[in-house]
């Protein structure tokens, strides 16, 4: 399996800074696809996610923009829209092409240089470099910058970064996630609770302090409002807007299964919802089977992740 790219008509494409540890990555969809979108957090930082509520005008969107960088990354999402308007995909209006690329971002200006940031210019070569092969995984794109485990600070924190994965059910039904990790709380196995990657109980330990009980033990500095964990969840079913707006919001149990604790006032947990394709299933089908898929996206996305400015990291 792929990844994310495992549905037809989805590219995705990553543009990396391994030296300000910061960079975007891109999922275009340029045929349009119907999406929907579900915040979980309480620290989010979007752009022109009101075009996947049901009662907006826009019937599909044509990409997607994860970026770090927080608010200064939201910028990476012009370049993609001028990146698809070169290529004459957009909305059509009577002047222009208009191209729909909502955006989220997270927080990494804590690793690397806080002075650089995602630009337009960093959207558009995300854009440039996107393809229906194997989706790249670990420290690359919006996951470069990517940490999990900080309820004491960044530095007991762990690297993470992007994962992503696929679960094609009888019949041809697929459905796919990819998540840029970059939690507060801890990246668990949902079937033992064991913690895979989280927050130490010193900078210089392997050992898990657990984030849980560190909230519920009174620690809460969280590194300031300053996580997400940015996901994507597509299909090949066919969807509407309400129905994907469902599918993201059955989404969300993936994340809270794979991160504990999640959705806190520290986090800017999404979740957008794509569907591409005439395949014939369910809400509940698809929603469940998205969770499961998203779980599994997060799993990867440390264990992929290498050790890079000066915080340990799963992959060796």
């Amino acid at each position: 399996m792929k990844g994310l790219t495992d549905i037809p008509g989805i590219r995705v494409g990553h543009a990396t800074d391994l030296d300000a540890l910061t960079g975007c990555t891109v999922i275009l969809c340029e045929d349009g696809a119907v999406a929907g979108c579900d915040i979980g957090g309480g620290a989010s930082g979007t752009t022109e996610f009101d075009v996947m509520n049901p009662q907006h005008v826009t019937p599909a969107i044509h990409g997607i923009t994860l970026a770090g960088g927080s608010a200064f990354g939201l910028e990476a999402a012009s370049g993609v829209r001028r990146y698809l308007e070169q290529k004459g995909v957009g909305f059509p209006t009577a002047y222009a092409k208009v191209p729909i690329v909502p955006g989220a971002i997270l927080f990494d200006l804590g690793i690397g240089k806080a002075g650089v940031r995602p630009t337009r210019e960093t959207g558009e070569a995300a854009a440039a470099a996107a393809t229906d092969k194997a989706v790249q995984e670990g420290c690359v794109g919006a996951g470069t910058g990517a940490t999990v485990g900080k309820a004491y600070g960044m530095e007991r924190a762990m690297k993470s970064g992007i994962g992503s994965f696929t679960i094609e059910l009888p019949g041809g039904l697929i459905i796919s996630a990819l998540a840029a990790v970059n939690a507060y709380g801890d990246v668990v196995d949902p079937s033992t609770g064991k913690i895979l990657a989280g927050c130490r109980t010193s900078a210089k330990s392997n050992e898990f302090a657990n984030a849980v009980k560190a909230l519920q033990g009174g620690v809460e500095r969280g590194f300031g409002r300053s996580n997400t964990t940015l996901c994507v969840v597509a299909t090949n079913a066919r969807l509407t807007k309400v129905e994907a707006t469902k599918v993201a919001r059955m989404a969300q149990a993936g994340l809270l299964r794979a991160v504990r604790p999640a959705h806190t006032m520290f986090d800017g947990d999404v979740v957008i919802a794509l569907s591409l394709g005439a395949k014939r299933s369910t809400v509940n089908v698809v929603g469940v089977t998205a969770a499961d898929a998203l779980a599994e996206a997060i799993i990867r996305g440390v264990k992929e992740a290498k050790g890079m400015g000066g915080l340990p990291g799963l992959k060796k």
